[in-house]
C-alpha cells in the first residue's frame, strides 16, 4: 500500500466517523433542547408584546423579557413573550446586536399587555405613523400599556394617556410636557416609575426592570415576583460595591 493510499483511507475513516451519530443518541439530545418561551404561542397564557424598531435600546427589551419569560418555582410557563416590529426585517439596536422579531405589526396576536421602549433619537419614531397608530390600535385590546424612557413619547405622540401620569428618562420631563401638554409628566428627578390605570412608564435603562416586575406582580402575585428577582440576582446590584 503506498502513502497516498493510506492517507486517503484514512481521511476517509476520520469523515465517517465525524459524521456517524447514532440515533438514540440525536434523540436523547433533542429531548434535552428546552423549547423556547417564544417558539408557540399557548393560547392559554396571557402574552406580552415587547416592541422594537431600528435604534432602540436594547436593555429596554432584555428586561421585559427576562422578568416574563421565568418560569414558576417548579418550571412552569406563565406567560407567551413575543418581540413586534414594524416588519419581519432584522432590527439594529443602538448597541449594535441585532434582532429578529417574531411578529409584525400585521399579523401580531392579541397581548395582554405591550411594552413600548425608547431610543436616543427619537424623532424618527415619534413621525412613523405605523408605530403610532399601532400603539393606538393595542391600546384598544391591551389590559396594560407600560413604556419606559422616552418612549413616553411614542405614548404622548399615540395620545392614549391624556390626563395620565407618566414619567420618562432623568431630564427629558420638561420636553415632554410641552409637546404633551395633556400628560401628567412626572418629576424624573424624584420619580423612578409610576402607574396610573392601565398605565405605566420607567426612567428606562435598568429601571425597566422595575416597571416589568410591577406588572409582572399584577399579573401573578408577590410571591412570584420575589422568585424572578431572585432568579435575576437583582439583589447583588444593591451590593455589589460590597
Amino acid at each position: 500500500m503506498t502513502n497516498v493510499q493510506f492517507t486517503l483511507i484514512l481521511f476517509s475513516m476520520i469523515l465517517v466517523s465525524c459524521d456517524f451519530v447514532p440515533s438514540d443518541s440525536a434523540d436523547t439530545r433533542m429531548q434535552n433542547i428546552p423549547e423556547s418561551p417564544t417558539t408557540t404561542l399557548d393560547p392559554a397564557l396571557p402574552t406580552i408584546g415587547l416592541l422594537m424598531y431600528n435604534g432602540v435600546l436594547q436593555s429596554e427589551v432584555i428586561a421585559a423579557s427576562d422578568v416574563f419569560a421565568k418560569p414558576t418555582e417548579d418550571g412552569k410557563r406563565l406567560f407567551n413573550v413575543i418581540t413586534i416590529a414594524e416588519n419581519g426585517s432584522t432590527i439594529t439596536t443602538e448597541e449594535g446586536m441585532h434582532f429578529v422579531p417574531d411578529y409584525a405589526f400585521d399579523n401580531c396576536p392579541r397581548l395582554t399587555a405591550l411594552f413600548v421602549p425608547s431610543a436616543y433619537d427619537m424623532y424618527s419614531q415619534v413621525h412613523n405613523p405605523a408605530i403610532v397608530n399601532f400603539i393606538k390600535e393595542m391600546n384598544e385590546q391591551t389590559d396594560y400599556i407600560v413604556s419606559n424612557c422616552a418612549g413616553a413619547q411614542l405614548i404622548g405622540e399615540s395620545g392614549i394617556a391624556h390626563g395620565h401620569k407618566i414619567v420618562t428618562w432623568i431630564g427629558g420631563g420638561k420636553q415632554l410636557q410641552e409637546d404633551y401638554p395633556d400628560l401628567v409628566v412626572q418629576n424624573d428627578s424624584l420619580v423612578t416609575f409610576v402607574e396610573d390605570g392601565k398605565f405605566s412608564s420607567s426612567n428606562g435603562n435598568l429601571a425597566s426592570y422595575i416597571s416589568a416586575l410591577n406588572l409582572l406582580e399584577k399579573l401573578t402575585n408577590a410571591p412570584h415576583r420575589k422568585f424572578v428577582e431572585s432568579y435575576l440576582y437583582l439583589d447583588r446590584l444593591k451590593n455589589w460595591q460590597n
